[in-house]
């Protein structure tokens, strides 16, 4: 499995995975079609399908255009009537292959929209999974709640995604990571994983390169939202349970002004 980030926007991510066997590639999120496309001429893929993870536009306002640039393609996302140009309706637990050796497992992760999709991408033993949350789970940070609750977040970020192998990649839908460990600072001070983790950051962005991926492994010890089942957490939030200290970190950072 090869993966290549598609910056696009401000600052949007799409990506192109590709099964290397078979230079069969699916894409995520392709807001800007071409730069997709010439990605996957510069890797000598051959796109397949369309995998879409929610009807926001910055997501899924390219997939009409894609469907004119590669006749035929699937599209697949959440909802065919929410999702634009989706040909195909995924929901929790539909499978899909890609080539040879890939195969994509789709986790329904609602509350920023009611259909958000997330795609587990599994390849050869040994290969670290991949997992492409859109904007449910982001480096160090999760999606506002749009359309859903911080119980629905809850179960999306701390039951749903926190149960995928510990090594997996986490590829999200923007380059928020430098302002999310920020805030993650203002939650745990004292926490050094993120201290290093925004060093890290802010170097990986002066030198414009990506913060992404992270592992599910890092969200778990740095994503203040993910890590809201800690008892110092809650007690410093004043919180009496993990749902009431996600709504409450989710209300501190819709407030916040880093």
């Amino acid at each position: 499995m090869k993966i290549f980030h598609v910056p696009c926007l401000e600052d949007n991510y799409s990506y192109l995975i590709i099964d290397e066997s078979t230079g069969d590639a699916a894409v995520v999120d392709p807001v800007e079609p071409e730069k997709v496309i010439q990605s996957a001429e510069q890797h000598s893929a051959k796109i397949k399908f369309v995998l879409t993870t929610h009807h926001h536009w910055d997501h899924a306002g390219g997939n009409e255009k894609m469907k004119q640039l590669v006749p035929g393609i699937k599209v697949y996302g959440g909802s065919l009537d929410k999702v634009k140009g989706c040909t195909d309706a995924v929901d929790n637990g539909d499978t899909l292959s890609l080539g040879h050796d890939l195969n994509i497992l789709a986790l329904h992760t609602p509350c920023h929209t009611k259909g958000h999709i997330s795609y587990y991408v599994t390849g050869k033993d040994g290969e670290s999974p991949a997992v492409f949350t859109g904007d449910t789970l982001f480096v160090a940070g999760c999606g506002k709640f749009f359309e859903g609750t911080a119980e629905q977040m809850h179960q999306s970020l701390c039951v749903t995604l926190a149960s995928l192998p510990k090594p997996t990649l986490v590829y999200c839908g923007h380059e928020y990571t430098v302002k999310n460990l920020e805030f993650a600072l203002t939650v745990e001070p004292n926490n050094e994983k993120i201290q290093q983790k925004l060093s890290w950051a802010r170097q990986q962005r002066q030198a414009n390169l990506p913060t992404i991926p992270s592992t599910l492994e890092e969200e778990l010890e740095t994503n203040p939202f993910m890590r809201v089942n800690n008892p110092e957490i809650q007690e410093k939030l004043g919180c009496k349970s993990p749902i009431d200290t996600l709504r409450e970190i989710r209300n501190k950072k819709d407030q916040w002004r880093g």
